[in-house]
């Protein structure tokens, strides 16, 4: 959600000018400041922006998006698996990456594609699983791969040479790993040519982690909602149950009104705290859609956030951010902390009337970082 002016807006940003009165609520009856969730020093990646909000120890925790999602899927790695995230893309004619979603290709392509992947490219040391859409993986099983391999992020890259911006070894023991994942982009090429999703990017790679158990931190029970398997995977290594919602697809039809109604449920059903994550407005922000973005906003202000107050009320804490910003002038993620406002029913509210990026600076929750946000929701 987070963003910068847009000058179309007078000079407001996307959350300014949209319809919140439901996150409006939130920062009227709470506390308001922002986080950093993309810290120097490490991606600016949606699994880093989480595991930050979820309070983890960047440090000591990050493992890669590959074993998250495969965490997500139940995917047991082994100690010499180590685990890619890999898009479906769209490159041109000229070689230039067009669309790291593929199109935001279908599931069943998607599936297919893998599935030739598999027959063409598969060995019993690289395999590749399908995912949701574009989101896929690769495993490469054997003490010859590595994950000190380079990796660009693809929506880092839109209009940019793909020939640019291929795996690379961090060290010369990741040589032959960063050679692997060449060659199998190369022949993926030419294995999906003719099609809209006509390439694969590999990135985000490591060996299973170890993160830090939230429920035994804290001493609660808890739950995660989202459509997409790095943070279900991320949710399920945290000792968090993984809650699927039917009709969830990580873009703009998601099923707003059952995730809020399964985030109703797990209240009901003895659950501490819910996560609940929504995938549509960095989807948009990414293809620079003004439109779009401030339809999802405010469909994830009316659909989801005002379905569950209007049932839960005053008898729930809310805490709600954006894990990280895309400007629309870029469609790249940036690491200028978020908004984010927490109402905690008996606390003193501050000042801010709204839930957006400039009012935030004005809160009295200053400047959060590390677990900070975490320990003000559950800490006793």
């Amino acid at each position: 959600m987070a963003d910068e002016p847009v000058a179309a807006l007078g000079h407001k940003t996307p959350l300014q000018a949209a319809k919140t009165p439901n996150m409006d609520k939130i920062a009227r009856h709470g506390r308001s400041g922002t986080m950093l969730t993309l810290p120097e020093g490490f991606s600016t990646s949606s699994d880093v922006a989480n595991m930050s909000v979820l309070g983890c120890d960047l440090a000591k925790e990050i493992c890669g998006r590959g074993p998250l999602e495969c965490a997500s899927q139940g995917i047991c790695l082994g100690p010499s698996d180590i685990a890619f995230r890999v898009n479906f893309t769209t490159v041109d004619p000229q070689g230039i990456l067009r669309d790291f979603s593929g199109g935001h290709i279908a599931q069943q392509d998607a599936v297919d594609s893998i599935a030739l992947l598999n027959e063409k490219l598969g060995t019993p040391t690289i395999r590749f699983y399908p995912g949701v859409s574009y989101r896929n993986l690769l495993i490469l099983s054997g003490d010859q791969y590595t994950a000190d391999v380079y990796c660009d992020k693809p929506d880092d890259n839109h209009g940019n040479p793909v020939s640019e911006h291929l795996p690379s070894a961090k060290t010369a023991a990741g040589a032959y790993t960063a050679a692997t994942l060449r060659e199998l982009m190369d022949k993926a090429s030419e294995l999906l040519k003719g099609r809209e999703a006509n390439g694969i990017w590999p990135w985000s790679g490591g060996k299973a982690g170890a993160i830090h158990n939230i429920c035994k931190k804290y001493g609660i029970r808890a739950a995660v909602i989202s459509a997409v398997d790095v943070i279900n995977g991320l949710g399920a290594c945290m000792g968090m149950d993984v809650i699927k919602v039917k009709g969830a697809t990580g873009y703009i039809d998601t099923n707003y009104e059952g995730k809020a109604d399964a985030a109703l449920q797990a209240i009901q059903d003895g659950y501490d705290f819910v996560y609940v994550h929504v995938e549509s407005m960095d989807e948009v922000s990414h293809a620079q859609d003004l439109a779009l973005k401030m339809k999802t906003i405010e469909d994830f202000d009316a659909r989801l956030i005002g379905r569950v107050m209007q049932a839960a009320g005053d008898r729930v804490a809310y805490a709600v951010l954006p894990d990280h910003p895309v400007p629309l002038t870029t469609g790249k993620h940036t690491r200028t902390p978020v908004p984010v406002s927490v109402w905690q029913p008996g606390n003193t509210p501050d000042a801010v009337q709204t839930f957006d990026e400039v009012a935030a600076l004005q809160g009295s929750l200053g400047h959060l970082k590390g677990s900070a946000l975490m320990d003000l929701l559950l800490a006793t």
